[in-house]
C-alpha cells in the first residue's frame, strides 16, 4: 500500500531533523556574493566540481562586475580566466549568451521568478531553483543526482524524471525545509547512501527508508584458518617455486651432480651422432684430445 501523504510529509520532517544533527554545516558549496555570482558559478560548475569552480570564480568576479561586463567581454579574454574549467570555450558562449539575455530582457538584473530564470539560454529548473533557494531565500526543490536517487530510494517517489520528482518532493517537505533538505540529501548521498553499494547498516535514517529496511547487512567475511600444523598454502606455494627455481638455474649452468662433489660437463658427439654430457675429466691433461668413440 503506498504511503499517503500525511504519512511522506512526517517521514521527511524525520529525516531532516536527523540529517541535520550530522550534517549541521551543510550548504551550497559554490562561493558567491550577488545572485549575477551565483548564476555564472552554477553554469561554470555543470559536470564539474564546485571547489574547483572555487578557485577560478575570485579572479573571473573581481574582473567582471555585472552582466553587461560579461556580455561585452572580449571572448579570447573571458575564456582565457576559464581555462581551467572543463569546456571551457563551450562555457565562455554560455556565460555571455545568458549576461546578454539579461541585459537585453531584465536590465542586466538576475530575475526571481522561476518562469523568468527558464527563459535564460542555460538555465534549467535545477539550476534556477538553486539559485532561488540560495540567492534570494525562495523556498525550492533543486533536484541533482543525489537528490534523485536517495528520494527514491528512502521511497518518497517512484519518479525517475527530476522535474516531476522537484514536483513530488515540493509538497511533502515543509517550505522553510526544502532547500536545507536537498543539501543534507547530497552530504548523505556522498557520505553512506552512495549509489553502487549504500551502507544501510550505517544509516540514521534507515527506519524511515524504504531500501534500507528491507535491507539485510552483509556478514563480515572471515577467513578459513589452516588445520593445525599444515603449512599454509602460500608457504607451500612459495618452497615450490624455490625449488623449480632452483632445479633451472641447475640445468642452465651445466652442473652434472654426483655421489661427490658437482662437476662441470661438456658436450660431445658420440658415434650415433647424439649429444651427451662428457666429464671433463675425460679429457687428458697432456694436451692431445682423445676421441671418446675410440677408447
Amino acid at each position: 500500500m503506498a504511503a499517503s501523504h500525511q504519512d511522506l510529509a512526517e517521514r521527511t520532517r524525520k529525516i531532516v531533523r536527523t540529517l541535520a544533527r550530522l550534517y549541521p554545516d551543510t550548504r551550497v558549496a559554490l562561493d558567491f556574493g550577488t545572485p549575477l555570482e551565483l548564476l555564472i558559478a552554477l553554469i561554470l560548475a555543470a559536470q564539474f566540481r564546485d571547489d574547483r569552480v572555487n578557485k577560478i570564480t575570485p579572479a573571473l568576479f573581481a574582473r567582471f562586475r555585472s552582466a553587461r561586463d560579461y556580455a561585452e567581454a572580449d571572448p579570447d579574454e573571458l575564456q582565457e580566466l576559464l581555462r581551467d574549467v572543463n569546456f571551457f570555450r563551450q562555457k565562455t558562449r554560455a556565460v555571455q549568451a545568458c549576461t546578454r539575455a539579461l541585459v537585453e530582457n531584465f536590465g542586466g538584473e538576475v530575475p526571481r521568478q522561476l518562469d523568468d530564470l527558464l527563459t535564460l539560454p542555460h538555465v534549467g529548473r535545477k539550476t534556477a531553483n538553486v539559485l532561488r533557494g540560495n540567492a534570494f531565500g525562495i523556498p525550492a526543490i533543486g533536484v541533482d543526482r543525489h537528490v534523485l536517487r536517495l528520494s527514491q530510494r528512502i521511497g518518497l517517489t517512484a519518479e525517475t524524471n527530476p522535474d516531476r520528482v522537484e514536483a513530488a518532493l515540493t509538497p511533502i517537505v515543509r517550505p522553510e525545509d526544502q532547500v536545507r533538505f536537498c543539501y543534507l540529501l547530497q552530504a548523505h548521498g556522498r557520505a553512506v547512501c552512495v549509489a553502487a553499494a549504500p551502507r544501510c547498516g550505517d544509516c540514521a535514517i534507515r527506519e524511515w527508508c524504504d531500501f534500507g529496511s528491507q535491507a539485510t547487512p552483509q556478514p563480515a567475511r572471515r577467513r578459513a584458518r589452516p588445520a593445525a600444523g599444515a603449512a599454509p598454502a602460500r608457504a607451500k606455494s612459495v618452497a615450490a617455486g624455490n625449488a623449480a627455481a632452483k632445479s633451472r638455474a641447475v640445468a642452465k649452468s651445466g652442473i652434472v651432480k654426483s655421489a661427490g662433489a658437482a662437476t662441470p660437463a661438456r658436450r660431445a658427439t658420440s658415434q650415433s651422432g647424439r649429444k651427451t654430457s662428457v666429464p671433463t675429466k675425460a679429457r687428458k691433461t697432456s694436451g692431445t684430445r682423445t676421441d671418446p668413440s675410440r677408447s
